[in-house]
């Protein structure tokens, strides 16, 4: 893959190729078979209406589905082929099965023949995305929503770690408390304790999670422990909103259920998600290149959490060329993990802050992986 921009770094989630600055990451590999990051959140943040142009790190694509949903024109870039295979297959599935062989091809109920649906999807493909699912075949037929290395990361903690720490009886009458106190009261006498917090700290520690889910690489401007803070972020997320989280209900059931699942696979919203497939367009790319050789610009960026893995200075070059292709009042929207970044005080005079909006978003994040969630405008 051809890249334009000398001064990038890159992760999976796609910014620009250099040999300065870009961590080995292999993008062969599915590493997000899912979007980790809060959809709905991200939504009310960009405000995607019709008219307005998005331009989005591709992922899973399930948040670039639900921005589109809302009538965005959606541009969904990412460096890794194989994430873009997969944006792809859901697009076809979305187009070419019904309510329920989709959900059994992406694996939300069980499902022996997903490889014949495969043969109907065929050739909606591109021949990239024919190329990699031809060598992964088992990842389709375990069902697209657990193809990823992150989803297998969670896969593990939940039959070797969990059980060592909680019964599976414990572990269901979590999921079904319904109010938050009672989830205060249910964490604090009967989840949390001293097996629960060492194993935690253990297998989400740098670590392991760099060896198992996500790339060692993704982990070179961290400072400081990283289990301690999601410990903490993961109680919050479990005395809060647990019914509604369908990320805590990946991790700890393996699965989503008929009432707790994404967005853009949420039955209610079936119409328009696959309206939305006509609206998103696949490019494999730099996100700032891809912004650049756009000359309509765009009123909305979806960067995920991309200023995590970069230094600071290159932050600021990836960012400025973002400003280049913004139009007026156009929004960033992203997070940070474990790395503090804002960037638009960086950038006086050419963005700012919108942190009540942001600050509002923030309360209402499911993902409880991410410390922040920063909202920024650009000023044209």
């Amino acid at each position: 893959m051809p890249e334009t921009d000398p001064l990038c770094a890159a992760s999976s989630k796609a910014l620009s190729g250099g040999a300065t600055h870009a961590p080995a990451v292999d993008f062969g590999i599915i590493r997000y078979a899912n979007c980790w990051e809060d959809a709905e959140v991200l939504a009310r943040a960009l405000a995607p209406a019709l008219g307005r142009r998005v331009l989005a790190i591709a992922s899973g694509l399930d948040n670039c589905l639900w921005l589109a949903a809302a009538g965005a024109e959606v541009t969904a870039c990412d460096l890794s082929s194989a994430q873009l295979a997969l944006g792809h297959l859901k697009l076809a599935a979305l187009r070419r099965l019904d309510d329920d062989e989709l959900e059994a091809f992406v694996g939300l109920r069980p499902c022996r023949h997903r490889l014949a649906l495969l043969r109907r999807l065929w050739g909606d493909l591109p021949v990239e995305a024919r190329a990699f699912w031809r060598g992964n075949l088992p990842a389709v037929a375990r069902g697209l929503v657990h193809a990823g290395r992150f989803e297998r990361y969670f896969q593990i903690f939940r039959r070797a770690v969990l059980p060592l720490v909680h019964s599976r009886r414990c572990i269901e009458a979590l999921l079904r408390v319904r109010t938050p106190a009672a989830l205060r009261r249910f964490y604090d006498h009967r989840w949390d304790g001293w097996r629960w917090q060492a194993l935690f700290r253990v297998f989400f520690s740098q670590p392991v999670m760099g060896r198992l889910g996500r790339d060692p690489a993704f982990f070179d401007q961290v400072e400081g422990p990283v289990a301690a803070q999601i410990l903490a972020r993961g109680k919050a997320a479990l005395t809060g909103d647990l019914p509604r989280n369908h990320f805590l209900r990946y991790i700890q059931a393996g699965g989503f259920s008929d009432t707790c699942r994404p967005p853009w696979l949420r039955r209610a919203h079936r119409a328009a998600v696959r309206a939305a497939a006509g609206r998103i367009t696949l490019v494999q790319g730099a996100i700032d290149a891809v912004a650049a050789a756009d000359r309509a610009g765009f009123d909305g960026f979806n960067l995920s959490d991309i200023f995590e893995y970069l230094p600071l200075e290159v932050c600021d070059a990836v960012y400025g060329r973002l400003l280049d292709a913004a139009r007026p009042g156009a929004r960033l929207a992203y997070w940070n993990m474990q790395v503090p970044r804002r960037m638009a005080p960086r950038h006086p005079g050419r963005a700012r802050p919108l942190e009540d909006l942001a600050q509002a978003l923030r309360r209402d994040d499911l993902g409880f992986f991410y410390r922040d969630f920063v909202v920024e405008e650009a000023l044209g």
